[in-house]
């Protein structure tokens, strides 16, 4: 898990009906995905970032440890390729991964401000910033020219735990809102503004490298120290602005106790051909092939007419128990 990721909700007895039928397991509900992984084999597992998903619902379907009941229905893209996710409560009656699921995601989507870079966005009134939950004001820095054009926008900063808000003065509608989480570098360079502060983006949010110029030096220097100061406390422990109470908590007036099941030492970003990762994922893709779906073509391999696969797949892969690398070892 990374730095600011926390367990909201863990559910036993999950059975995730599309790719695994058959195989109990654990679904971990965090403010950033939702992860799933068999009882039996703690390796089979499956994560789904919150910002691929398009959407969730409800369908019933054939489960094959419950029969015919209700589950919860994912739509998610990912590189430009649809998946579906269906996720079944064993236990008779319990629909709380349908609740803390749902709550989670809309919690998600509410609080973007916390996690993505916002140009011109009504994040001020009468020049005042809006304050998002845990957000706290530390200090407003007037007199910031945005070098973005030639002659320079005369505005100002407002710098708060969670990011750096510039605005014009003329308009606070011309206005960057920059969570710190998207930011790789701050530093003091020299230009033809003479010296100014660059601060460099990450490629999530565009790899931009924005410059402001800030009279005298001194007061260049003391703003990007704080800068840099509140970058650094805020990686080690990033706020994601994703936030849901529990219902049990709310009924109890106490905070559940959820023991975490996911190393944070564990590699999660592991190389594909070393894993399967993409074999894995066709048994939830639905993304469409440009061709008819259904329309069989004769595959000389296993010398049968065989569905058209999406692309990026073959049949070989298909058939991979241990991925090529492994074999040859």
């Amino acid at each position: 898990m990374r730095n600011g990721e926390k367990i909201i909700d863990r559910l036993e007895f999950i059975e995730d009906t599309k790719g695994n039928s058959g195989d109990k397991g654990v679904l971990v509900i965090t403010n950033l995905r939702a992860i799933w992984h068999s009882m039996t084999f703690a390796r089979v597992s499956l994560s789904i970032g919150y910002n691929c998903i398009q959407d969730i619902s409800t369908r019933i379907v054939n489960s094959r440890l419950k029969g015919i009941t209700e589950a919860i229905y994912i739509q998610a893209k990912y590189n430009a390729l649809r998946y579906e996710f269906v996720f079944t409560n064993l236990i008779p009656g319990n629909t709380r991964h349908f609740t803390s699921f749902i709550g989670v995601f809309k919690a998600y989507n509410s609080s973007r401000l916390y996690r993505e870079l916002k140009l011109r966005g009504a994040i001020l009134k009468n020049g005042h910033l809006r304050l998002l939950m845990f957000e706290k004001m530390y200090s407003t820095v007037n007199g910031v020219w945005n070098l973005s054009s030639e002659q320079g926008n005369l505005g100002a900063f407002i710098v708060t735990n969670i990011r750096l808000v510039w605005f014009a003065e003329s308009n606070e509608t011309f206005n960057i809102s920059l969570p710190y989480i998207h930011i790789n570098s701050i530093k003091i360079r020299e230009s033809k503004f003479g010296e100014v502060l660059v601060i460099e983006t990450n490629g999530y949010s565009g790899g931009f490298t924005l410059g402001f110029r800030i009279d005298p030096k001194d007061r260049l220097r003391t703003i990007t120290k704080e800068l840099s100061s509140l970058f650094r406390i805020h990686a080690q422990l990033p706020e994601f602005g994703v936030h849901f109470v529990n219902v049990d908590e709310v009924d109890n007036n106490e905070p559940i106790q959820i023991q975490p099941t996911i190393s944070n030492d564990y590699d999660e970003f592991e190389d594909e051909n070393t894993i399967g990762v993409s074999n894995t994922l066709a048994a939830y893709s639905v993304s469409k092939t440009g061709k008819e779906d259904g329309l069989p073509h004769y595959d000389s391999s296993l010398g049968l007419a065989v569905e058209t696969l999406p692309e990026g797949y073959t049949i070989a892969s298909l058939w991979e128990v241990i991925p090529n690398t492994k074999r040859e070892q």
